[in-house]
């Protein structure tokens, strides 16, 4: 039977029913003072609070579907993720060939970026970190780039995050001290935790790769969380009487990027992707300010802002706001964007892959859709780590090259 099978979960249930009746049947026989008699009693506690935990285990993955088979738990599926529809013409040239560089303005903005463990106002500095899975002992970073641990404080919002800033190689080479250089925020689910981006997504590992085969051009790769309001979840919203989480993500993280490192400035120099609720804050900063992020991909994100014990009043009573955060509200009612969106998912993901479709098959120019799927997977890091290589791919080609 399928992890997913409700056959499974009935026979579960079945067998946790009869574990617990047969403890109550057994137990007044083992109250005697004996060893033997004590391991048998907590040996049958064990017994029954572990298939109780197992169907509770199977219960919440039948709703969420963190897993989707067996393999997926094991974590066996492999295979990258496969991109159908062109998603919008590409708006520079790829490392390997392609579409010419957009001619609106990509002229750099910003001093040039620290080279100790503190940089100038605006990105805070912590220090560095190990690039997991980059399979190299080289710590040069004009070899394997080199990732900072930051702080990220909104100089207009007053809120902060902290997470990491990598830097690829051709950022320390020689003869590129001038250059600068696209930048891709990326975002973890919630409540998430950034160092989960480098050590179990690993992109900046996937980025080295990506860069070797040239597929992807350098690019500068932040890695947050998707709320600068801990322990709330902000949903990238600006909260009426509350956090500015949408203003921090649009306004303070560019500002502070290209205060502290050389990022591209000018429109169409930065992208945005995410995974779960990183995936939704993605595509609704790219929705809502596409002049800023002119791409956006999500892994598995939903369409609609989430409300719930973790996220309060989102909207101060606003039926308006809450429309807006509704990212099908916004295609079928606001302007629509000049925007290219990927949406990635496993077609196992029943929280997502529908909605993804119904949302792709939607859209309308200037907005373009396009999608990449896994055929299995659940909503997990083993899906998500087959779907980044196509998707900063995809991303990359349609941000400038570096100048």
């Amino acid at each position: 039977m399928g992890l997913t099978s409700h056959k499974l979960l009935a026979l579960a249930a079945l067998l946790a029913v009869f574990t617990v009746l047969g403890t109550l049947w057994v137990w007044p026989k083992l109250a005697v003072r004996s060893w033997p008699a004590m391991f048998l009693r907590l040996g049958t506690i064990a017994v029954t609070q572990l298939s109780l935990l197992v169907v509770f285990g199977l219960a919440v993955n039948d709703y969420f579907v963190f897993y989707s088979s067996w393999s997926d738990l094991l974590g066996h599926e492999h295979g990258a993720g496969v991109i159908q529809g062109a998603g919008g013409t590409p708006r520079a040239t790829s490392p390997s060939g392609g579409p010419a560089a957009p001619t609106g303005p990509a002229e750099p903005s910003g001093p040039a970026a620290p080279t100790g463990p503190t940089g100038p106002a605006g990105v805070q500095v912590l220090g560095t970190a190990k690039i997991t899975g980059a399979g190299s002992v080289s710590r040069d970073p004009a070899r394997i780039g080199r990732l900072d641990r930051v702080r990220l404080p909104g100089g207009t919002t007053g809120l902060s995050t902290d997470g990491y800033v990598y830097l690829p190689p051709q950022y320390f080479q020689p003869g590129n001290e001038t250059r600068h250089f696209p930048a891709v925020l990326v975002m973890t689910g919630f409540p998430g935790d950034a160092a989960n981006l480098v050590t179990k997504l690993r992109y900046p590992a996937t980025e080295l790769d990506l860069l070797d085969k040239g597929a992807m051009k350098p690019t500068v790769l932040v890695l947050v969380r998707p709320s600068p309001s801990m322990p709330r979840d902000s949903e990238c919203e600006d909260v009426p009487h509350g956090p500015q989480a949408q203003t921090y993500f649009s306004t303070d993280v560019p500002a502070d990027l290209r205060a502290g490192y050389r990022v591209l400035g000018g429109a169409g120099s930065l992208g945005v992707m995410g995974d779960s609720t990183g995936g939704y804050c993605a595509v609704k900063l790219g929705m809502a300010h596409p002049g800023t992020f002119p791409a956006a991909v999500s892994l598995s994100g939903y369409f609609k802002a989430a409300e719930d014990v973790t996220t309060g009043d989102l909207f101060g009573g606003s039926q308006q706001r809450r429309n807006e955060a509704d990212l099908n509200w916004r295609l079928a009612h606001l302007p629509v964007p000049a925007l290219a969106v990927l949406l990635a998912d496993s077609k196992q993901d029943g929280r997502t892959y529908a909605d993804s479709t119904a949302f792709a098959a939607a859209a309308r120019p200037p907005l373009v859709v396009a999608q990449a799927t896994v055929g299995t997977g659940g909503h997990n890091f083993t899906t998500w780590d087959r779907l980044i290589p196509p998707s900063l791919s995809w991303l990359s080609a349609r941000l400038p090259a570096p100048g």
